[in-house]
This record gives C-alpha cells, sequence and structure tokens, in this order.
C-alpha cells in the first residue's frame, strides 16, 4: 500500500511540476525559485522548473526558466528578454563547461553560425568557474544588452548579440535540448 501511495503522489508532482505556473514560487528538489525576475523593459514571469538527470537516476541540476511577462512560450527563442537559473546539486569544472556549451550548440544551430559566433561563444566559455552543490548559474538576455552570466548573483561577463543569445539558450529549450524532460518541464508545457 505504500510503494503505491509513494507512486500516486510522485506522479501529482511531476503532473504540478510540468504545467504552466500561475502565482506563487516553486521548488523542486529541495531548490526554490522566485516566481518573477525584474528586467529593465518587462518583468521575467516563471513559465516551469525542472530537474536535470544523468542517465535517469543521478540528480545533475534543478532549473527554471523565465520569459518577459505576457509573452508566448512558443517565442522562447526569438529576440526577446528571457533568463534561465540552474543550481548544481553536483561538482562540476569551470573548463568542463565550454566543451559542453559548444557540443549542444551544435545540435541546435547549423556550422556556419557557430563559427560566426566564435568570439562571441569563447568569450562567454571563459567565463565559467567551478561550482558545487548549492552554487547557481544563471543566464539572462536582455534585448539589445545582450546574455549575462551570474554566479551566485555575481555577474561574469556580457554576450552581445541576439543570434548569440538564441544559440545558447538553445540548449535548454531548442529543438534538440540537452534532455526532452528538462525541456518541457522548464517551459511549462
Amino acid at each position: 500500500m505504500k510503494s503505491i501511495k509513494k507512486k500516486v503522489v510522485g506522479f501529482l508532482s511531476l503532473i504540478f511540476l510540468t504545467q504552466p505556473l500561475a502565482a506563487g514560487a516553486a521548488e523542486i528538489a529541495d531548490v526554490k525559485f522566485e516566481k518573477q525576475y525584474p528586467a529593465p523593459e518587462n518583468d521575467l514571469e516563471l513559465k516551469g522548473v525542472g530537474l536535470l538527470r544523468y542517465l535517469g537516476m543521478f540528480k545533475v541540476y534543478a532549473g527554471a526558466f523565465y520569459l518577459e511577462e505576457g509573452a508566448p512560450i512558443n517565442e522562447a527563442l526569438a529576440d526577446r528578454a528571457k533568463r534561465i537559473e540552474v543550481e548544481y546539486l553536483r561538482s562540476f569544472k569551470g573548463e568542463e563547461f565550454g566543451p559542453a556549451t559548444v557540443e549542444m550548440m551544435k545540435k541546435n544551430v547549423d556550422k556556419a553560425t557557430i563559427e560566426r559566433l566564435r568570439q562571441q561563444i569563447d568569450h562567454h566559455n571563459s567565463l565559467y568557474e567551478d561550482v558545487g552543490p548549492g552554487d547557481r548559474y544563471a543566464l539572462t538576455y536582455i534585448p539589445g544588452r545582450g546574455t549575462e552570466l551570474a554566479l551566485n548573483g555575481e555577474p561574469k561577463g556580457v554576450v552581445e548579440g541576439a543570434e548569440f543569445a538564441t544559440a545558447l539558450f538553445s540548449i535548454w529549450i531548442g529543438q534538440e535540448p540537452i534532455d526532452e524532460s528538462f525541456k518541457r518541464q522548464i517551459m511549462g508545457l
């Protein structure tokens, strides 16, 4: 009886976490995300939260996706303000982020675009530092300003360009995301 109860609770939790969020902040894997993020022109609203697992078993990170208020989710990769926050549940070396970023971009962006963005990609990848459980990276794109990378709320740098932002955010919400289940969760689908 206990295992059936656990399965029902787990199933209901999954339904809740994959539905668009109405009011209030969200929590997943003991990680909390605010319901809004203040942006210069238009606040960003939380669309969903998710948990990325490696091999379906190991928890890697919890994440949240924000999009400017009123923007339809199907325009998430358009030139609109957006943000993704990722809180790590495991440790990673800063130098591991660059190669992984490029490989995931290549799944969503053609080779010519990657080459055109090479300088921006290299600059962005040079900003990464080692992380451990509880550390949080955030990527915030503001049209006309660029994409800011921040670690635990401390800005590391900004990379200009809407095309770069689209390539970068495609890692999580593109046609070939890092994980389809994670994409659906953070987009509230």
